[in-house]
């Protein structure tokens, strides 16, 4: 991580742990708002208007976190607004890593954008992250901030026919949202990170209690809410994409497969079928990154299952 702006220590995927060895996320550090005119957002500071060329997405293909937002830039149409830089798969022992110099900032490494953004940052180098080309400064780097600005934020520059979180929904969304979050998007890091056993065991019961309830749902809705697809289905298609590649196996997450629920394997299909979406996915990606993480591949070997995969 990154201390007063140095980096020290090598790479190490648990970030903290609590009294019974979970593990804990990080919080977001920069929460700076896009916003058409340029006003501050619901958190940070103003002076971010939507213009098209003036803002470049960090993501690594391996996160659902920056594939969160990667989903949302696509259904929205800000392809040709907002640039994309993808990050190495594998974790460097620091951290993210471009291929070469990064073309835009000509940093090796993401950590390089923190201290260019703050010179004394403290914490850990994240992605995804929203970058101000203007003026050299990380706009955000919370997931789920950056959807809502893809979603809103870039006005008239955006696909107003795509609402990912329609006014009528909000409720319903946040709700779900608060769910899936702890239980399964977080929950699987939970199980797959825990440093004790009773850590391990609540996430893991709480990722199948979760999918068990997902399954009941989804055999009889489309979608997570309202019957169109909105940020929830982005943020839940995010981890179940990923599941039986890694953490199904590399996370201990194997009571099931998503391929043995049948609402959910249908569900994935169709998101994977939506315009767009199949763009945001790389399986080489997710298998490399994923399997290259030391403190639970120490060996590296990359899986060549499943079979849908191949």
């Amino acid at each position: 991580m990154l201390v007063q702006g140095k980096w020290v220590a090598d790479w190490q995927p648990v970030q903290a742990t609590d009294a019974k060895g979970a593990f804990v996320r990080q919080t977001s550090s920069f929460r700076n708002w896009v916003t058409p005119d340029g006003e501050a957002g619901p958190t940070g500071v103003a002076g971010f208007k939507a213009e098209a060329g003036r803002y470049r997405l960090y993501v690594a293909l391996i996160c659902p976190w920056a594939s969160r937002t990667l989903a949302a830039r696509k259904l929205k149409g800000l392809d040709a607004v907002v640039d994309v830089s993808i990050v190495e798969p594998e974790l460097s022992d620091e951290g993210w890593r471009f291929n070469g110099a990064d073309t835009s900032t000509g940093a090796i490494h993401l950590h390089e954008l923190y201290t260019r953004a703050d010179s004394s940052f403290t914490g850990r180098a994240t992605v995804p992250v929203l970058w101000d080309e203007a003026t050299g400064r990380i706009v955000n780097n919370e997931s789920a901030d950056i959807m809502r600005m893809f979603n809103a934020g870039f006005g008239d520059l955006a696909d107003g026919t795509v609402d990912l979180y329609p006014e009528g929904l909000r409720s319903e969304i946040d709700d779900w949202n608060a769910r899936i979050y702890p239980a399964l998007n977080n929950g699987v890091y939970r199980a797959g990170f825990a440093t004790t056993q009773l850590a391990y065991e609540e996430a893991f019961h709480d990722v199948f209690g979760m999918l068990d309830i997902l399954e009941d749902h989804l055999a009889k809705h489309a979608y997570l809410s309202g019957g169109v697809l909105t940020e929830a289905d982005i943020r839940l298609f995010v981890t179940l994409v990923r599941f039986d590649v890694a953490y199904h196996g590399l996370f201990k997450c194997n009571l099931r497969r998503i391929a043995d629920y049948r609402a959910l394997t249908a569900y994935l299909a169709r998101m994977l079928a939506t315009p767009g979406i199949r763009e945001t996915v790389s399986i080489d990606h997710i298998k490399r990154g994923y399997f290259s993480v030391k403190a639970l591949n120490p060996n590296g070997i990359v899986p060549l299952g499943p079979l849908w995969t191949l």
